[in-house]
C-alpha cells in the first residue's frame, strides 16, 4: 500500500494505491480516494458536487470522477501501467467513510451512472461492499513486489499521451484534467450552456461534444 502517492510531474497526491495479484496472477493496483465528507448537494457542471470544505461550502468534483482523472492520469504517463507485455492492470474507486446518503442523494445521482460504474464511490454503509470490490482484484496478495515495480518504474509519456499531443498540435485540444482544471472547465461549459438556453429561449443543451479526457475552453 502507498498512501499519499504523488501523481508525475504534478504537486498531486491521490489518497491510497493498494497493490496485490489478482485471481489470474495478475499485477493489480487498485487507488482509493478518501473523503470525510458527510453531506453534498447538486452543482451546475457535470461531474461537480458541492460539498463543505476549508470551511466553506465549495464547488468540488463528484470523488468518482476525482479518482477516474487520476487512474486516467497514471495509465497515459507512468510505464508501470501501460508498457507491454503485462502492465498494472489499475483501477480506482472512492470512499466515504463517514457518508449517510439520503433518499436520491446526489452522491449516488442516475446522471452519474456511467461514472459511478466504471469508477464507484461507496458510502459509511459500504464496508462490505468496498471489501468484495477490492477482493475481486486483489485476492491473491503478494502486494510488495507490485508494489516495487511501480515505484522503480519510469515516467515517460505513453503512445496514447503522444497521439493526445498530436491532436493537440492539430487543434484538438485533448489531456487529463486534474482537481481544479476540471472543475474550471465544467463550469465554464455550464456556464455557456446557460447562456445558450438563455439566448434560445430555454430547452435542453444542445451540442455540447464532451469527453471526459478533453479540455477545451475556447
Amino acid at each position: 500500500m502507498i498512501l499519499e502517492y504523488q501523481l508525475p510531474l504534478t504537486s498531486k497526491r491521490l489518497d491510497c494505491l493498494v497493490c496485490a495479484k489478482g485471481a489470474t496472477d495478475d499485477d493489480n493496483a487498485v487507488i482509493i480516494e478518501l473523503k470525510q465528507w458527510d453531506y453534498c448537494h447538486e452543482a451546475e457542471g457535470e461531474d461537480l458536487v458541492v460539498t463543505w470544505v476549508g470551511k466553506a461550502e465549495r464547488e468540488m468534483l463528484h470523488p468518482s470522477a476525482q479518482a477516474r482523472q487520476y487512474q486516467w492520469y497514471l495509465e497515459d504517463t507512468h510505464t508501470a501501467f501501460y508498457e507491454e507485455p503485462n502492465p498494472v492492470r489499475l483501477s480506482s474507486c472512492a470512499y466515504l467513510h463517514n457518508y449517510a446518503p439520503a433518499k436520491n442523494d446526489v452522491i449516488l445521482s442516475s446522471a452519474l451512472r456511467r461514472s459511478l460504474r466504471e469508477f464507484p464511490t461507496f458510502t459509511a454503509d459500504d464496508v462490505d461492499a468496498l471489501a468484495r470490490h477490492l477482493l475481486d482484484r486483489l485476492s491473491s496478495g503478494e502486494g510488495w513486489p507490485v508494489l516495487q515495480r511501480i515505484e522503480q518504474s519510469k515516467y515517460r509519456p505513453s503512445k496514447k499521451l503522444m497521439e493526445h499531443v498530436a491532436n493537440v498540435i492539430k487543434g484538438k485540444r485533448e489531456y487529463v484534467l486534474l482537481d481544479e482544471q476540471l472543475v474550471v472547465y465544467e463550469k465554464v461549459l455550464a456556464a455557456l450552456a446557460r447562456a445558450g438556453r438563455s439566448k434560445n429561449g430555454g430547452g435542453d443543451r444542445e451540442g455540447r461534444s464532451r469527453n471526459w479526457k478533453v479540455g477545451d475552453c475556447n
